[in-house]
């Protein structure tokens, strides 16, 4: 059995800096044994329910060190959940179990809350207290929902540009946050470019590239050091989802993008990289990392007002034709047996779709369903694809097409892109949804706002109304009547401290498969 006594003589701390709770009395908590704060990781929330959400945090006094400058035992970590931000009123508190084995990562799930409102939370060991977090709880499946507002983003190359985005997103009032993947860049590339011409990194990752557990912890730890994103992953509680850079740019399955990495090889890497995702992330248990797999589809309902599906595009997507890259027709695209979410996901959501429980449906995913032709200059005669998207996969997608052709009132959110796109989804000529890329945090520095050649694009691709590239964040607006997406983009992100604006709104009526852009 755990006990004080045990855990005092584990990490050689005197009587004085034995774990103490968090309503322990001061003599228990008097003294700390870190030499800095343990939770300099900060704290997050996730995986919002109408009774409750994850609460995390990380021990790491140290972020850089072995073991983030842990002692090799498992230590009790006292938490503690108010509904007041002073905490004059606690509702739910207890103990948790920080394991070497996981990092010293704590996953709480926390339940038996009311639903849609606020609640605080916050952690403490020894004499030493995380500064405090607040999430939010959903509706109730089946109640009617007039209003409901959150918040996309992903893509966030440390070395591209500065977290801003981060801060100003913290200050929205959302009831929760989608993060779409690519938490982290798993590379440093020796130039970063803008407009095609080489300029100089705002700022360096430690590390040239990530392979070990080692390794992708101490890339977590760099970016999660940083203020802006500490700020809104501890205001909004966040759906965590992943997509390539996690592990390695452009990876499906147990397929390495370096051709010379054999399948056995690479999976040990994925296992690693979804190790330390893990540990990172607030999410549930059940998306423990299991044989190099997390089980990160699921759907969350809020009220009877939108059900969203949160997909995995990567971990049982057939090999990308045509040798990957933005490249012609080739006939990989219409392989009959490709695959992007594999055949048990994809029934999975086909159940799901069929529940038509509420008056929106969502697809929360990583890559652009719209098949674009991304020709860009006039000298390029045969259509262009991101073979890396939905767009080079005919056959599922001409599946998925056909089923939301079925469904009323279905709209795509979609990343990966590092630009802002807006535009329609069709099942052969009739429109059947909506779709919304969202921006970088940081990927692609400063940008501008249209990219050379973006009016080509918007020129060949009728069901394309809007492109931007600058970087930022999306706020949806759903309502029983319309579903409002809010592209809020950053002035610059080569520098701190850049200003937020909304470049354009772009309007979902029920009923109707169109758009509009304001």
């Amino acid at each position: 059995m755990f006990t004080r006594r045990t855990l005092i003589r584990s990490a050689g701390a005197t009587a004085l800096g034995a774990i103490g709770a968090i309503g322990a009395p001061a003599i228990l908590r008097a003294q700390s044994w870190f030499r800095d704060t343990p939770f300099s990781l900060g704290v997050a929330s996730g995986d919002p329910a109408p009774d409750g959400f994850v609460i995390w945090t990380k021990l790491a006094p140290e972020p850089y060190e072995q073991h983030g400058g842990m002692p090799m035992s498992t230590l009790p970590v006292a938490w503690e959940v108010s509904s007041d931000d002073r905490f004059a009123t606690i509702v739910a508190r207890g103990e948790a179990l920080a394991r070497p084995e996981l990092g010293h990562s704590i996953h709480v799930d926390v339940s038996g809350l009311e639903p849609d409102r606020p609640y605080w939370y916050r952690f403490q060991i020894g004499s030493e207290r995380s500064l405090y977090g607040r999430a939010r709880t959903l509706l109730r499946p089946g109640t009617a929902a007039s209003s409901l507002k959150f918040g996309v983003c992903g893509c966030q190359n440390f070395e591209s540009g500065y977290y801003t985005a981060y801060r100003h997103l913290a200050r929205e009032d959302l009831a929760f946050v989608f993060h779409y993947g690519d938490f982290m860049y798993e590379y440093s590339p020796n130039y970063l470019f803008e407009q095609n011409l080489p300029v100089t990194k705002p700022r360096e990752h430690r590390l040239r590239e990530v392979f070990s557990l080692d390794d992708y912890r101490a890339h977590y730890a760099q970016h999660l050091l940083d203020l802006d994103l500490q700020a809104a992953r501890s205001r909004h509680a966040f759906l965590s989802t992943f997509d390539d850079h996690e592990i390695e740019n452009n990876w499906v399955q147990d397929i390495s993008q370096r051709r010379d990495v054999p399948a056995e090889v690479f999976a040990l890497r994925r296992q690693a990289a979804m190790q330390a995702w893990y540990e990172h992330m607030p999410v549930r248990a059940a998306m423990f990392p299991r044989n190099g797999l997390i089980a990160v589809n699921r759907r969350l309902t809020y009220g009877n007002l939108m059900a969203m599906n949160l997909l995995d595009t990567r971990s049982f997507r057939s090999d990308q034709p045509c040798d990957d890259g933005f490249k012609p027709f080739c006939p990989g695209v219409a392989d009959p047996k490709a695959a992007v979410l594999g055949q048990a996901q994809e029934a999975w959501l086909d159940a799901s779709l069929g529940r038509k429980d509420a008056t929106w449906t969502c697809l929360a995913q990583q890559i652009m369903m719209m098949p674009l032709d991304r020709r860009t200059r006039d000298d390029q005669p045969e259509k262009i694809l991101n073979i890396d998207s939905w767009a080079s996969y005919d056959a599922p997608r001409t599946r998925l097409m056909s089923r939301l052709g079925k469904i009323d009132n279905v709209v795509a959110l979609t990343g990966d892109e590092h630009q802002n796109f807006a535009g329609l989804l069709y099942d052969k000529d009739k429109p059947v949804a909506a779709e919304f890329v969202s921006t970088s945090i940081s990927s692609g520095g400063d940008g501008q706002d249209v990219r050379a050649g973006s009016d080509k694009i918007l020129a060949n691709n009728a069901q394309l109304k809007f492109v931007n590239d600058q970087r930022g964040y999306t706020v949806c607006e759903v309502t029983p009547e319309a579903w409002k997406t809010h592209f809020m983009v950053m002035d610059k992100v080569s520098v701190p401290g850049g200003a937020i604006s909304r470049r354009a709104t772009a309007t979902v009526p029920r009923g109707q498969a169109s758009l509009t852009i304001a």
